[in-house]
């Protein structure tokens, strides 16, 4: 079979493993120190992931992905979308800079399938702060889109969130849109069905687990064993079925009932809360697979699973928002250096996932507490460290949270002292601090190195040293030359 046409069959075989519905993932960058784009396209390729969610349109990230085959979703986020929604000018800019650029270049480019209008722009927390804005940020791009002669390529899509349906009794039968959405989305739903564009959704059985008393873990992790939920004459075996079909209910409410469904984020974290581990996340992810793999649908859709699902998300990020918990920065399928957490892979859903080649880390240095010290004050320090870094992993239920005083508070020394480029400074601590060669770990409890980036590099101590030696040279050629 000629090379070409393998690929083409690969493709294929990635793309139809689930009775037409695509598994992709969510790659989003809110991290301290991201790992390298090539890296995570080495990753993404590696893996056999063929489909592709960005959350924003960042350049180096568009970069790496050109000519790399996968097929991809760029994000606008929430910020934008007035805007957006005010100015068609607007519109047509965002698109030439993050879509048009990248997808001109033939072979080359990027295989861009959908402009995702804001990250879920419609969840509860964030009010009503953006809904008079969605609408007409996408129609804008959509008319951008067809103005750059992309429409037909490119559709325009609203991520929801999984707060945006509901069922106070739990029954998928009741299921209908939150009231302060009824109209908005109306017209969401009018724009993408002229379109022919699908509903994007988050499905959240982790967050259903958390939120509702009669969601029990099995059900939510697809046990056999679990405790089914009834509805009139159906039967609900999962927490998925049950959340899906309280979204099928809602759209049928308002007159879509044939409506494509894309569910644009579901996962399972491994830290930070009760129940959010690496194998409850592995047992999860191999009963998605397997229901999806099985094509059987849901109760209300039977036969007829999500078109497309991407799992949240690729790799942990430090920096995300953990307004939700703390769990909000462990959903990666990875570590934040590309490490497979559990055994998973997006084709087969049971063999072993390719870890991230080559990474390049900081010395191995940590910044622990010295016990020579009077330590009567330093649970103040940890407490300012955790408040600039990430100390979720020290919460309860979390991979660190069995670790014993003072080994808390060299965590939250080393978090700091690894998201400040291990600068010497940032393990002082009022002479509190030790910088060590020593691994601090404890059985599951990982004191992380940071990884290299272009930004630690430019703070690392030699880095320093010859840019500052630049900048004074600089600085002296300029006296002669204007003396």
């Amino acid at each position: 079979m000629p090379p070409h046409l393998c690929t083409v069959v690969v493709f294929l075989l990635a793309t139809m493993a689930y009775g037409g519905g695509a598994v992709g993932v969510n790659w989003g960058t809110t991290a301290s120190h991201p790992l390298p784009p090539t890296k995570v396209v080495e990753l993404l390729k590696s893996n056999n992931v063929t489909k592709v969610k960005l959350l924003d349109a960042d350049p180096g990230v568009l970069e790496a992905l050109s000519g790399s085959n996968l097929v991809i979703t760029v994000g606008i986020p929430n910020a934008l979308l007035r805007t957006l929604n005010s100015s068609k000018k607007a519109a047509e800019s965002w698109v030439h800079d993050n879509v048009t650029r990248y997808v001109s270049n033939g072979g080359s480019g990027v295989k861009i399938e959908y402009v995702a209008v804001g990250d879920e722009p419609f969840l509860q927390s964030y009010g009503e702060q953006f809904h008079p804005f969605v609408i007409g940020a996408a129609m804008n791009i959509h008319i951008a889109l067809a103005r750059a002669k992309l429409e037909s390529k490119v559709k325009v899509v609203v991520p929801c969130s999984f707060d945006s349906f509901l069922s106070e009794s739990g029954h998928p039968s009741k299921g209908h849109f939150r009231a302060d959405l009824n109209r908005t989305m109306i017209e969401l739903l009018t724009f993408l069905s002229k379109h022919s564009s699908p509903f994007f959704a988050t499905i959240s059985p982790f967050l259903s687990l958390h939120q509702n008393k009669n969601i029990s873990l099995d059900f939510a992790l697809f046990k056999a064993n679990a405790k089914h939920h009834n509805d009139s004459r159906r039967t609900y075996k999962n927490s998925f079925d049950l959340s899906y079909d309280i979204l099928v209910t809602a759209l049928s409410t308002v007159g879509f009932p044939k409506m494509e469904i894309v569910v644009s984020q579901i996962g399972w974290p491994t830290d930070g809360a009760a129940n959010a581990t690496s194998s409850t996340a592995e047992t999860f992810m191999k009963g998605l697979m397997e229901h999806l793999h099985s094509k059987s649908g849901t109760p209300l859709r039977p036969r007829d699973p999500p078109s497309e699902t991407y799992i949240f998300s690729l790799l942990d990020e430090d920096q995300r928002s953990i307004s939700t918990g703390n769990f909000e920065r462990h959903w990666g399928v990875f570590t934040f250096d590309g490490q497979a957490k559990y055994h998973f892979d997006f084709i087969q859903g049971s063999k072993n996932l390719v870890d991230a080649q080559n990474v390049e880390y900081l010395p191995s240095k940590w910044c622990v507490v010295n016990n020579n010290k009077d330590l009567s004050n330093v649970t103040a320090s940890s407490l300012e460290a955790c408040s600039l870094a990430d100390c979720t992993a020290l919460s309860p239920g979390g991979s660190c949270s069995n670790i014993s005083w003072p080994g808390n508070i060299s965590y939250a020394f080393n978090s700091y002292y690894q998201q400040h480029n291990q600068s010497a400074d940032s393990c002082n601590f009022g002479g509190l601090g030790l910088i060590t060669t020593v691994d601090p770990s404890v059985d599951n409890c990982r004191f992380s190195v940071q990884l290299r980036t272009s930004l630690s590099d430019f703070l690392y101590p030699t880095y320093l040293s010859q840019w500052m030696t630049l900048l004074v040279t600089t600085i002296l050629l300029s006296l002669t030359i204007f003396n």
